[in-house]
This record gives structure tokens, C-alpha cells and sequence, in this order.
């Protein structure tokens, strides 16, 4: 099984993120140590062509410089040419879904969808992830999110572009898989599928920053797991394989000291805060999410595309990491997702000795 997947990396899992306008640590050389892992695609980051789009024009590019960003996206398309990588997709796409119709929030989305498609044809690129919501005060009517996804995929299929929508742990209305995906079938367009995340769902099913054990309290920890297996037994009978267009791959520290349960002063909220600094691969030392059952889960819908490492490794306290070298840091992270990819295909139960809660929670399945 280990060879079925085809492995891509995220340029957001190298470090810095955004990549620096200066040469060791911007995105060609992110691109350069991708490629020199052994990795076959990558996702690109929005922030890293941005941070391209101002070092290969020697100005500030705004974010919406739509013209500017097309020139420096067909630059990066022909960087990925020269390095063999392919560009699967462009993400993150947020805060889309969900604005009131006649608002200048929802005019704002849609501009910046037209933006972004551009982009894509530039990169070519076909795939755009979306990410639910995290927009306070969204409607919790998924028939109002699906109509505003169903006009995005509208304005991605002229193109032949798809949508992959994604469970945020943190957001407002759709943190699940389950959610997701029910979402995706009111779409009803067929070029809408699931981005789906080792961390988004173990990270909201099994863990949570804010406790002092690092795991959702509502439950003993025997319910929690029983709760826990029985979603991914359910993700892997529910999900047709060919709505899954990725696996994204991280997993989490644990929290020295618990998160606050309210947003900060940003208006992120704990789960947000934790998926932005304290993201490793599985695998690493200190990682502890029972990741390696829910890719289990999504293998044995008979999905066999993407696996992706997205990782936002700030070290086990969220503060961040010195800039180290690239490649080593890439083949680093590919090391890890070798292993991963083959304990996925290593059978259905793994435990450490001493039970699936005191083990590392990469084996808790």
C-alpha cells in the first residue's frame, strides 16, 4: 500500500512560513528542497506567492494585486516545471461561505474567488482548497453554505477546476467530517469533493488543547475512544473514494499548559491557535494525535490519491523554530511520511505496550 499513494508537502511545512524574500529560505528554494525529498507535488500556500510575488518584483505586492500575482504565479509554475513537482493546489481559500447576501463581505468573497481563479490558470493548477468557515456569527443553515459553495464550483468548472472543501477543527459551523461532507452532497456539483485532515479530525473527535490530559473530556477515555473508532468506521462506509481529493497529513503537541477556552485577543479560537504553531508530523517526537487510524479509515474507503504533509511545526511550545536548512528539514518531514504511509498499510490495530492513552497517540487507534 505504501507505494499507492502519491506523496506531495505543503509549501507552508517548511520553515519560515511565509518564505523570506531572501535567497535559503523563499520559496524557489522551498520548491528546490521539496523536490530534492522525493516529493512529486506540492500544495502552494497563498502567503508563500505573496512573499515570491514581492522578491521576483522587487516591490510590496498587495494581496489582492490580482495582475501582480498572476505574473508571479506563471513564474512559480515554470520553477515547478524546472523541479518536477506538481502544483495539486492552491490553498488556503477562507472565510468564503456564508456572508448575507447583498453584503460587502459576500462581494469581497466572490471578488476574491475570481482572483484566485486567475491565479490557478496561471500556476495551472486545478484544484482550490476551501476551508469551512471560521467567520463568527455565520448561519448555521448548511443549505445557505452549499448555495455559495455550489456558485464557487459554478465559476471553477468553465476551467475545469475543482473545489476541495475542508474541515477547519476550529470552525464556526462545519469543524467535522461528517459536516463536510453533508455539505458537499447539498453542493451537488461534481467538482466539489473533501480535503480531509488527519489533524482537523483528530484534533476535534479525540484531542482538545484546553484540558490538561490534551483529550476531549465529555467522555471517559474508554468512550472517547469507543467514539472515536466508531467515526472513522463510519468516515471509511460513508464517503465514496472519489470524493476524497487529498489526505492531509499532521499531527499535534500537547499543550503544556492548557489553551484558554475563549478566541484571544486576535479572535482566534483554541483549536486556531493550536493548528497554527503546534502542528509536527506524526511520528514526531512529541506527537500524540491517534492520526495513523483515521488515514486507516480513509485508505480503506479505497481512496488512493494524495497523501499531503502540512505541517505547522512551531515546536512543542508553539514558539516557533530557527531557520535550519531546507532540505534537511525536507527530507526530514519526508522521512516521517514514509513511515506513516507504510504503518497505514500495516494492519488495522496498533498499540503501544502500555495502552492506547498512555502510548504516543500516533499508535491509539
Amino acid at each position: 500500500m505504501a507505494a499507492a499513494f502519491p506523496l506531495s508537502c505543503a509549501t507552508s511545512s517548511l520553515n519560515p512560513f511565509p518564505a523570506s524574500t531572501i535567497p535559503l529560505h523563499d520559496l524557489p528554494s522551498k520548491l528546490n528542497a521539496i523536490a530534492n525529498a522525493g516529493f512529486k507535488g506540492i500544495e502552494l500556500a497563498f502567503p508563500d506567492l505573496l512573499s515570491f510575488a514581492c522578491q521576483f518584483l522587487s516591490r510590496d505586492v498587495d494581496d489582492k494585486a490580482w495582475d501582480d500575482l498572476c505574473v508571479a504565479a506563471k513564474e512559480v509554475k515554470t520553477l515547478c516545471q524546472d523541479f518536477g513537482l506538481e502544483i495539486m493546489m492552491l490553498q488556503p481559500f477562507s472565510n468564503f461561505e456564508g456572508w448575507e447576501k447583498g453584503s460587502k463581505e459576500r462581494k469581497d468573497a466572490f471578488e476574491r474567488a475570481k482572483g484566485w481563479i486567475r491565479i490557478m490558470q496561471e500556476l495551472g493548477t486545478d484544484m482550490l482548497q476551501v476551508g469551512s468557515t471560521d467567520t463568527p456569527n455565520i448561519p448555521s443553515d448548511k443549505l445557505s453554505l452549499a448555495a455559495d459553495l455550489a456558485e464557487l464550483c459554478d465559476m471553477l468548472s468553465p476551467h475545469g477546476f475543482c473545489l476541495a472543501y475542508e474541515n477547519w477543527c476550529w470552525a464556526t459551523q462545519a469543524p467535522t467530517w461528517r459536516d463536510v461532507y453533508e455539505i458537499v452532497q447539498l453542493v451537488d456539483r461534481p467538482n466539489i469533493g473533501l480535503c480531509l485532515d488527519t489533524f482537523q479530525t483528530a484534533g476535534y473527535e479525540w484531542g482538545d488543547p484546553t484540558t490538561k490530559t490534551g483529550r476531549v473530556h465529555d467522555l471517559s477515555a474508554d468512550q472517547l475512544q469507543e467514539s472515536y473508532l466508531r467515526s472513522l468506521e463510519q468516515l471509511s462506509k460513508t464517503i465514496p473514494k472519489d470524493k476524497i481529493y487529498l489526505l492531509q497529513i499532521s499531527d499535534a503537541y500537547k499543550p503544556s499548559q492548557p489553551f484558554h477556552p475563549d478566541p484571544d485577543d486576535s479572535g482566534a479560537r483554541p483549536r486556531a491557535r493550536w493548528s497554527f504553531a503546534f502542528r509536527p508530523m506524526p511520528g514526531a517526537a512529541g506527537a500524540y494525535l491517534p492520526t495513523i487510524g483515521m488515514a486507516k479509515a480513509v485508505a480503506r474507503t479505497g481512496f488512493r490519491g494524495w497523501f499531503s504533509a502540512e505541517i505547522f511545526d512551531g515546536g512543542p511550545e508553539g514558539k516557533g523554530l530557527p531557520k535550519g536548512d531546507l532540505n534537511e528539514e525536507a527530507e526530514g518531514i519526508m522521512k516521517l511520511m514514509r513511515t506513516f504511509v507504510k504503518d497505514v498499510g500495516n494492519g488495522e490495530q496498533e498499540q503501544g505496550a502500555k495502552g492506547p492513552y498512555e502510548a504516543p497517540g500516533y499508535y491509539a487507534q
